[in-house]
């Protein structure tokens, strides 16, 4: 049996790259990494949730949302919660 690469799985489960189903995956994905990443820095400032949340004028609850998904986040509210909340920068990229 031939072991196959995450990305021929994905290939076969959700389609290649360019279809719908295989695009949406990818975007909820990339929204899933950005609230990890959020979490991590919000660790590594030794901060709770409530005290980001007070910073930036959100709830705990929101926070933790954000920390999960990263879904339905406004680039207002990253930049936010980063600049104001973590004393961070935000750089975003774009590929076309």
């Amino acid at each position: 049996m031939k072991t196959k690469t995450w990305t021929e799985i994905k290939d076969s489960v959700y389609g290649e790259k360019g279809t719908g189903r295989r695009d949406e995956l990818e975007r909820e994905f990339e929204s899933f990494k950005i609230g990890l990443l959020l979490k991590k820095a919000r660790e590594e400032k030794k901060m709770t949730q409530q005290e980001l949340g007070n910073i930036i004028d959100k709830k705990r609850t929101y926070i933790s949302r954000v920390e999960n998904n990263g879904s339905n986040l406004t680039l207002k509210t990253l930049f936010d919660i980063v600049e104001k909340g973590l004393g961070g920068k935000v750089k975003i990229s774009i590929e076309v």
